[in-house]
Parts: C-alpha cells; structure tokens; sequence
C-alpha cells in the first residue's frame, strides 16, 4: 500500500472527503494517492459505517471474535439497538455511558461488530454529503440563527402528501417545529412561527431559502412572511440562489428526519403526523449529537431572553438621517415628484432612504431594498447565484 507511513489516516481521510464532495472520479484519486480502487473503496466503506474512527488500522482478529463485555451489558446494548434501530454504534454507545457511567464499555467499533454479527446493521445508503453552513450571521450561541424549510412531500401508504414544516436552531440543534401542514401559504407558516416566537421568544436571525412564501425575486426578496418577522424584531436571512451548503444544517437534519421518521412512510397520515411529533421528542431528547460532544439538543438549548407580545411593529428610522416614504398600493414611492416602483410586497409600509455613494439607498427595517437616483430610477441589487 503506497500510504506515506507518517500521516495514513489523514490520507485516506483526504481521499474520502474528496469523493465524497464530488472533487474527483474515485480512479483519478487512486491514482493520485498511489493505491488500488478496492483499498480506497475498502475505507470509504468503513468511513460510511464508523466514521473517522474506521479509517485507523485494525488489530489481527481471531476467528473468533472476544469482546470485552459481559453477557448483561450485551443485552443491555441490543436492547437499546432494538429501541433505536437508525442509530449507529457511537450514539447507542453514548445512551449506554449516560445510563450506566460506572460500568466500562467497548469503543464504538467493538459494538459494530457484535452488532453486525447479530445482522443488527443496516449498510448506508451513500449519499454525497451537504457542504457546511455558511456563516451568514454570527452564531455564537442559541437563538443567534433559527433555520426553516419545508422539507418536501412524500405520500404516506394511503396517498396522502405529508409536507413537514421544520425550524430548527442552528447552535443547538434543537428541532423548534415539526409539523405537517396541510396548506404552505405564507398565513399558514405565520401561524406556527408566531406559536414558536410565544413559546421559546424570539431569535436574532431566521434563515431560508429562497422560495415561496420565504422569500421573493423582488426588492429586498421580500414577501408577506418575511415582513412580518421584521415588525416582530427578527431579521430575515437568505441563502443564496443555488447555494444550498448556506444552509447546511437544514438540508442534514431532513436527511436524518426521511431515515427516522419517515422510511418507510406510515399507512396513514395520522400515523405519519404522529410519527413526527414522537421523532421531535426523541431527536431534542434522546438522541445524542456529535457535534454536541453526544450531548441531545434538549440538554444546549435555552430559550431566548426576547420575549414576545405578540404584536408587529412597523421599523422605526431615524428621521434625522434618512427620509421616510409610504409604498403605495402599486408598491411605488414618490420622491421629488416622481414615482418609483420598490415592490407591491411593500404596499402600505414605510421605507427608509439614506444617502449612500451613488444616491439614496432604500431600505425595510435592516434589509437593503437597493438604490433609488433622479438619474437612473430605482434599481434592485443582483443576486449572485451559481456558475453553471
């Protein structure tokens, strides 16, 4: 094997990652890395099932398999794997360390095995893998960032659509909302954010993607929606078109949703709504993460010190800066005796105009509209997306 000997498992990393994020062909990195395509599938299978910890080389194994571990604390593992069957063995191991601290257990890759020998294991689907979240916004702790996105229909055994509604905050990872809903029109996504901003208060940030009824192509990609999170003292925030790694930790935690609560599908949608809410509790209760040092996001979350009344409020600006103007009912302001127009999502609210370098600079509350000039009109700033 053509590995350099002072760094083995940081190589087979390297070309692991690399194929997973779609770099290279799995050949022209074999080539790169001087080894054969049945070694570097050999690890990539490993890293599929143990992660990082399946990279590192094995001891000589018997025929015979010893564990270190008494026929209780066997039972005690399989029981658990029978209880949370899309687990691996890293957060059954964790379950069985918080339950039982005074007892000495195997590592996670001694478990695998005994796990795989009982055929408690299920070979993972390989899937290229979400790029992180881009950091947009600060995120030092929780409630800096709450992200939201329907998840996507699928039909439960009767052929009904079951479409999840999912808010979860960034730091923590904690699942704010998970719920089917029956309609996604911006009414109805208002509906349960304002129920989530009562009961957990508000979050600094609420990050989307960019379609409807989250975001617009319009000025400020405004919608009904995110103008009402403005007036509750959220600010909206968006990925950029094509750029779903932006909002990574969203498009992780559905894959996790689909493999937990929802493959296969239940019979009826009864049963599927009630699947989601008995996942929620597991996910924010039970359920160790990783990235949380195996600790559940129940145990790092806190609620937000804003709370809120319930009540929107227009943006309030600073009259001595800027100029204030009403968005008329064609979404058009006036300045200077002429009409520009800014966004019918606007109607009946009031922007503020600032001077800026090449004129005035129009703004909603802390979102940026564009640039309004007795020269040029008004003109909306471009969305950069994606290079095909």
């Amino acid at each position: 094997m053509a590995w350099e000997r002072r760094k083995v498992c940081e190589q087979r990393l390297e070309l692991i990652k690399a194929y997973i994020h779609g770099i290279d062909s799995m050949s022209n990195l074999c080539k790169l890395h001087r080894v054969s395509r049945k070694t570097a599938y050999k690890w990539f299978n490993r890293y599929l099932e143990l992660g990082e910890d399946g990279l590192q080389d094995l001891p000589t194994i018997p025929n015979k398999i010893h564990y270190h571990f008494s026929e209780a604390q066997i039972e005690k593992a399989i029981k658990l794997k029978l209880k949370y069957r899309k687990w691996g063995p890293k957060k059954i191991l964790a379950k069985l360390i918080e339950k039982y601290p005074d007892q000495d257990w195997p590592c996670p890759t001694t478990l695998y095995y005994k796990f795989k020998e009982l055929h408690l294991v299920t070979p993972k689907r390989f899937r290229r893998r979400v790029p992180a979240t881009a950091p947009l916004g600060e995120l030092n702790d929780c409630n800096d960032t709450w992200s939201m996105d329907l998840k996507g229909n699928f039909l439960t055994g009767e052929g009904l659509r079951c479409e999840p509604l999912t808010i979860v905050d960034n730091y923590s990872r904690y699942l704010i909302r998970c719920t089917h809903m029956s309609r996604h029109s911006a009414p109805y996504i208002w509906r349960e954010l304002s129920e989530a901003f009562l009961e957990y208060g508000l979050p600094k940030r609420i990050r989307s993607d960019n379609g409807p009824p989250f975001g617009s192509t319009g000025s400020g990609r405004l919608t009904r929606l995110s103008i009402n999170l403005i007036k509750a003292g959220v600010t909206p925030e968006w990925i950029r078109p094509g750029h779903p790694e932006e909002n990574g930790r969203q498009e992780r935690f559905h894959q996790t949703l689909k493999i937990e609560a929802a493959t296969p599908p239940s019979k009826s949608l009864a049963q599927q709504i009630k699947a989601l809410n008995e996942f929620e509790k597991i996910y924010n209760f039970e359920r160790p993460h990783e990235s949380l040092d195996m600790k559940t996001p129940g145990q790092v979350y806190t609620r937000s010190s804003r709370v809120w009344d319930g009540i929107l409020r227009p943006p309030e600006y600073d009259t001595e800066v800027c100029q204030v103007r009403k968005v008329v009912q064609s979404g058009c302001v006036w300045y200077k005796g002429k009409e520009y127009y800014i966004t019918q999502a606007l109607t009946e609210e009031y922007i503020a105009l600032k001077e800026g370098k090449n004129g005035l600079e129009a703004y909603y509350g802390p979102i940026y509209l564009g640039e309004l000039s007795t020269d040029n009109g008004f003109k909306k700033p471009k969305l950069i997306t994606r290079k095909r």
